[in-house]
Protein backbone atom coordinates (compact mmCIF):
# COMPACT_ATOMS: atom_id res chain seq x y z
CA UNK A 1 0.00 0.00 0.00
CA UNK A 2 2.54 2.28 0.58
CA UNK A 3 4.51 1.80 -2.72
CA UNK A 4 1.27 2.66 -4.53
CA UNK A 5 0.52 5.80 -2.46
CA UNK A 6 4.15 6.80 -3.37
CA UNK A 7 4.21 5.91 -6.66
CA UNK A 8 1.21 7.86 -7.35
CA UNK A 9 2.79 10.59 -5.26
CA UNK A 10 5.72 10.73 -7.58
CA UNK A 11 3.21 10.42 -10.58
CA UNK A 12 1.28 13.63 -9.23
CA UNK A 13 4.57 15.40 -8.45
CA UNK A 14 5.90 14.69 -12.17
CA UNK A 15 2.25 15.64 -14.00
CA UNK A 16 2.28 18.66 -11.94
CA UNK A 17 5.77 19.66 -12.92
CA UNK A 18 4.78 19.58 -17.07
CA UNK A 19 1.02 20.39 -16.42
CA UNK A 20 2.02 24.45 -16.52
CA UNK A 21 -1.24 25.45 -18.72
CA UNK A 22 -5.06 24.48 -18.57
CA UNK A 23 -7.45 24.98 -20.66
CA UNK A 24 -11.00 24.83 -20.63
CA UNK A 25 -12.69 24.68 -24.05
CA UNK A 26 -16.42 23.37 -25.76
CA UNK A 27 -16.88 23.39 -28.93
CA UNK A 28 -20.26 22.87 -30.88
CA UNK A 29 -21.17 20.95 -33.87
CA UNK A 30 -24.37 20.52 -36.08
CA UNK A 31 -25.74 17.94 -33.92
CA UNK A 32 -23.04 17.39 -30.97
CA UNK A 33 -21.42 19.36 -28.07
CA UNK A 34 -18.08 18.60 -26.53
CA UNK A 35 -16.39 19.94 -23.42
CA UNK A 36 -12.96 19.56 -22.38
CA UNK A 37 -10.55 20.48 -19.99
CA UNK A 38 -6.60 20.34 -20.84
CA UNK A 39 -3.07 20.45 -18.47
CA UNK A 40 0.01 21.30 -20.27
CA UNK A 41 -1.11 20.32 -23.88
CA UNK A 42 1.18 23.44 -25.33
CA UNK A 43 4.37 22.60 -23.72
CA UNK A 44 6.72 19.10 -23.81
CA UNK A 45 6.28 16.66 -21.20
CA UNK A 46 3.54 15.04 -20.03
CA UNK A 47 -0.12 16.13 -20.51
CA UNK A 48 -3.47 15.17 -19.02
CA UNK A 49 -6.84 15.68 -20.60
CA UNK A 50 -10.45 15.00 -20.39
CA UNK A 51 -13.90 15.13 -22.34
CA UNK A 52 -17.70 15.15 -22.75
CA UNK A 53 -19.05 14.57 -25.66
CA UNK A 54 -23.15 14.69 -26.48
CA UNK A 55 -24.80 13.87 -29.39
CA UNK A 56 -29.42 13.32 -28.39
CA UNK A 57 -29.18 10.48 -31.52
CA UNK A 58 -26.34 8.57 -30.81
CA UNK A 59 -25.46 9.18 -27.01
CA UNK A 60 -22.22 9.75 -24.50
CA UNK A 61 -18.44 9.85 -24.11
CA UNK A 62 -16.46 10.67 -21.41
CA UNK A 63 -12.60 10.28 -21.51
CA UNK A 64 -9.88 11.39 -19.50
CA UNK A 65 -6.52 11.24 -21.58
CA UNK A 66 -2.04 10.81 -20.80
CA UNK A 67 0.35 11.44 -22.80
CA UNK A 68 3.71 12.78 -23.54
CA UNK A 69 4.04 15.87 -25.92
CA UNK A 70 7.58 15.74 -27.79
CA UNK A 71 8.76 18.99 -30.21
CA UNK A 72 10.04 17.45 -33.41
CA UNK A 73 11.40 21.04 -35.24
CA UNK A 74 8.25 22.85 -35.96
CA UNK A 75 5.66 20.64 -34.67
CA UNK A 76 4.68 19.10 -31.91
CA UNK A 77 4.10 15.23 -31.68
CA UNK A 78 1.94 13.68 -28.90
CA UNK A 79 1.63 9.38 -28.21
CA UNK A 80 -0.61 9.07 -25.29
CA UNK A 81 -3.92 7.31 -24.31
CA UNK A 82 -7.26 7.04 -23.32
CA UNK A 83 -9.25 6.00 -21.23
CA UNK A 84 -13.21 6.49 -22.26
CA UNK A 85 -16.50 5.34 -20.56
CA UNK A 86 -19.02 5.02 -23.53
CA UNK A 87 -22.61 5.35 -22.89
CA UNK A 88 -24.20 4.40 -26.75
CA UNK A 89 -28.01 5.51 -27.59
CA UNK A 90 -28.56 2.27 -28.63
CA UNK A 91 -26.17 -0.58 -27.34
CA UNK A 92 -24.67 -1.19 -23.96
CA UNK A 93 -22.73 0.96 -21.81
CA UNK A 94 -18.98 0.03 -21.54
CA UNK A 95 -15.42 1.25 -21.62
CA UNK A 96 -12.66 1.75 -24.10
CA UNK A 97 -8.80 1.94 -23.61
CA UNK A 98 -7.98 3.82 -26.94
CA UNK A 99 -4.21 4.81 -27.70
CA UNK A 100 -2.89 7.36 -30.55
CA UNK A 101 -1.35 10.29 -30.68
CA UNK A 102 -1.60 14.14 -32.62
CA UNK A 103 0.68 16.10 -34.52
CA UNK A 104 0.51 20.58 -34.37
CA UNK A 105 2.24 22.82 -36.24
CA UNK A 106 2.39 26.70 -34.97
CA UNK A 107 2.21 28.21 -38.74
CA UNK A 108 2.13 31.66 -37.07
CA UNK A 109 2.27 33.18 -34.12
CA UNK A 110 -1.27 32.66 -32.80
CA UNK A 111 -2.39 30.25 -35.65
CA UNK A 112 -1.48 26.50 -35.14
CA UNK A 113 -2.96 23.47 -37.14
CA UNK A 114 -3.48 20.28 -35.63
CA UNK A 115 -4.69 16.64 -35.71
CA UNK A 116 -4.95 13.67 -33.86
CA UNK A 117 -6.24 9.92 -33.55
CA UNK A 118 -7.43 7.06 -31.13
CA UNK A 119 -8.67 3.68 -31.65
CA UNK A 120 -9.52 1.05 -29.40
CA UNK A 121 -9.89 -2.33 -30.96
CA UNK A 122 -12.58 -5.39 -29.59
CA UNK A 123 -10.25 -6.28 -27.60
CA UNK A 124 -9.68 -3.20 -25.09
CA UNK A 125 -12.80 -2.10 -24.97
CA UNK A 126 -16.18 -3.73 -23.49
CA UNK A 127 -20.08 -3.17 -25.30
CA UNK A 128 -18.34 -2.22 -28.34
CA UNK A 129 -16.74 -3.62 -31.58
CA UNK A 130 -14.06 -0.57 -31.45
CA UNK A 131 -13.92 2.90 -30.90
CA UNK A 132 -12.35 5.66 -32.70
CA UNK A 133 -11.62 9.35 -31.84
CA UNK A 134 -10.14 11.67 -34.17
CA UNK A 135 -10.22 15.64 -35.10
CA UNK A 136 -7.98 17.91 -37.32
CA UNK A 137 -8.72 21.97 -37.65
CA UNK A 138 -7.02 25.28 -36.66
CA UNK A 139 -7.04 27.33 -33.83
CA UNK A 140 -6.14 31.00 -33.86
CA UNK A 141 -5.17 32.73 -30.59
CA UNK A 142 -7.57 36.28 -30.92
CA UNK A 143 -5.79 37.89 -27.63
CA UNK A 144 -4.11 35.70 -24.35
CA UNK A 145 -6.05 33.47 -22.92
CA UNK A 146 -9.26 33.60 -25.63
CA UNK A 147 -8.39 30.59 -28.49
CA UNK A 148 -10.83 30.20 -31.62
CA UNK A 149 -11.28 26.80 -32.99
CA UNK A 150 -13.05 25.17 -36.13
CA UNK A 151 -11.92 22.32 -37.83
CA UNK A 152 -13.98 18.51 -38.20
CA UNK A 153 -14.34 15.74 -35.17
CA UNK A 154 -15.40 11.95 -35.55
CA UNK A 155 -16.35 10.37 -32.25
CA UNK A 156 -17.43 6.21 -33.36
CA UNK A 157 -18.46 3.63 -31.36
CA UNK A 158 -19.12 0.41 -33.84
CA UNK A 159 -21.91 -2.05 -31.82
CA UNK A 160 -21.28 -5.55 -31.14
CA UNK A 161 -23.85 -8.33 -30.61
CA UNK A 162 -26.48 -6.63 -33.07
CA UNK A 163 -26.51 -2.88 -31.53
CA UNK A 164 -26.00 -0.26 -34.31
CA UNK A 165 -23.71 1.96 -34.45
CA UNK A 166 -23.32 5.26 -33.12
CA UNK A 167 -21.26 8.31 -34.44
CA UNK A 168 -21.07 10.66 -31.57
CA UNK A 169 -19.49 13.06 -33.48
CA UNK A 170 -19.21 13.30 -37.43
CA UNK A 171 -19.02 16.96 -39.30
CA UNK A 172 -17.45 19.96 -38.56
CA UNK A 173 -17.22 22.04 -35.29
CA UNK A 174 -16.64 25.58 -33.64
CA UNK A 175 -15.40 26.07 -30.49
CA UNK A 176 -13.94 28.69 -27.80
CA UNK A 177 -11.19 27.94 -25.28
CA UNK A 178 -9.49 29.40 -22.08
CA UNK A 179 -6.39 28.89 -21.86
CA UNK A 180 -4.30 30.03 -18.34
Amino acid sequence: MNKLLMASVAALALVSASASAISLSGQAGEKYTNLSVGFGQDSAGLTMSGNYAHNDDDGDVAGLGLGLNVPLGPFMGTVGGRAVYLNPKNGDEGYALAVGGGLSWQVFDGVTVFGDYYYSPDSLSSGVKDYQEASAGARWTIMRPVTVEAGYRYIGVEGKNGNRDNAIADGPYVGISAGF
